[in-house]
């Protein structure tokens, strides 16, 4: 799939998943959620974000935060090569629907899953949290992670504010 390529919001089929690598793992998202893939550019660095979140873009005028996957699951950050892009999803973040940029080594394609073809997530061995998880969808050649966007990418806000408050309370402590 080429940089720059947007979904067709008339696409109905739930089985259907966009699929990308990061690492050394295969991900997989609804394709209802992939608003577009577009070309990994500048994104600008924002103070005191998490260090998962690389920064921000500008997306046709929208201000759009870019998640580093691979730092989220407690990995090296990802490098950027030619073949790195941002896929951008739609996630519900406390009942608002938003999008976030999600930095992927590449894409790989959209596959279709049928209901039979999806395991439950394990309780190991993954990399990832179980509840970040819909499943594990059996690929040609292996599985692919079903991650589940709205959890993994909406929650980060309450991490976020757990470390400003504890960067404020180490402020206000005296020195020894």
């Amino acid at each position: 799939m080429d940089a720059g390529t947007s979904f067709d919001q008339g696409d109905r089929q739930s089985s259907q998943y966009l699929t990308f690598v990061v690492g050394d793992a295969e991900y997989g998202i609804g394709i209802l959620r992939a608003k577009e893939i577009i070309e990994y550019d500048t994104v600008t660095a924002v103070p005191n974000a998490p260090p998962f979140v690389r920064g921000v873009i500008n997306l046709r005028g929208r201000v759009v935060s870019v998640v580093d996957l691979a730092v989220r699951f407690g990995r090296q950050p990802a490098e950027v090569t030619r073949r790195s892009c941002i896929v951008v999803v739609e996630v519900d973040r406390g009942g608002t629907r938003d999008v976030v940029g999600i930095v992927a080594d590449r894409v790989s394609q959209v596959v279709e899953l049928p209901a039979d073809a999806i395991e439950p997530s394990p309780a190991f061995g993954s990399g990832v949290r179980t509840d970040w998880l819909l499943g594990l969808g059996r690929a040609d050649k292996g599985f692919v992670l079903l991650l589940d966007t709205d959890r993994m990418l909406s929650d980060w806000d309450e991490s976020a504010e757990l470390a400003a408050q504890l960067d404020a309370a180490s402020a206000e402590a005296p020195l020894q």
